[in-house]
């Protein structure tokens, strides 16, 4: 399917792996032009590779750090204006919730909403004032139910939505949307350690001990299996195109069925 992506420019932030990496590569297959950003200058190049493989649309990379008001300005002098803003930086733990301090509720506030936040703030005017764009923030089915283990991810992940569906009540009728796309547990890097740390025996196989993360932390999910961050690419990139025109204010889930609501 052509999504007519092509001539459109992306901004990805947290693209130097994972979700953010594969969606920077999906999106330039698809034809768009597409920003990448990191912190470090190495693997920003590391990605900016993996991505041009893909061929389609170009790629670039800013460094900067998206989770600043530093790296905000920064970015928005490297590109003015872009068509497309996908806020996937984000960060998340395991932490009793007797241990969250008061730094830490601050730290994943800034990185996981204010980030997303303030380049929104920045790029939305300009997709109003030529009628054309898209915002997605990449939350969390913890959004929606959130984890007894990491309730200070879950906190940052419900107040994306929150921001994301206020933003689109102000683009009635115009031709700019604004959604969140709901992931569930993502094969991504550093999982194994995440998972890891949930498991009553850490020197299992990486299998059994995937498996018994969705036996006894997601057992509602009805794959039992962690999502790809292919699969969360293939809905952002269509979210983000123009054949989804009649999507705005949505929150999508690619979830693997975890969430166990009919919301």
């Amino acid at each position: 399917m052509d999504l007519h992506l092509k001539g459109k420019t992306a901004l990805v932030t947290g693209s130097t792996a994972g979700i953010g990496l594969e969606i920077g590569r999906k999106l330039a297959a698809e034809g768009a032009d597409v920003i990448v950003t990191g912190r470090e200058q190495t693997k920003l190049d590391q990605a900016i590779n993996t991505i041009s493989r893909s061929g389609g649309g170009t790629v670039r990379g800013v460094v900067a750090d998206a989770a600043t008001a530093e790296g905000a300005a920064d970015l928005l002098k490297a590109a003015p204006e872009v068509d497309v803003l996908v806020n996937n930086l984000g960060i998340y733990e395991i932490k009793p919730f007797g241990e969250i301090t008061d730094d830490d509720w601050r730290r994943y506030f800034e990185i996981n909403v204010l980030s997303g936040a303030r380049l929104a703030r920045q790029y939305f005017p300009g997709m109003l004032k030529r009628n054309w764009g898209r915002i997605v923030f990449i939350s969390s089915e913890s959004g929606l139910v959130t984890p007894g283990e990491m309730v200070h991810y879950g906190m940052t992940k419900t107040a994306q939505l929150a921001i994301s569906r206020g933003l689109a009540a102000l683009t009635k009728g115009t031709n700019v949307t604004v959604n969140s796309v709901l992931p569930g547990p993502t094969r991504s890097e550093g999982i194994i350690d995440f998972l890891k740390s949930l498991a009553s025996d850490p020197q299992a196989s990486a299998a059994e001990i995937e498996a018994e993360f969705f036996a006894k932390h997601r057992s509602s999910s009805l794959v039992q299996r962690m999502i790809e961050p292919e699969e969360i690419a293939d809905l952002v990139a269509y979210v983000a195109s123009p054949l989804s025109s009649a999507t705005n204010g949505a929150a999508l889930r690619v979830d693997g069925g975890v969430t166990p609501t009919i919301a």
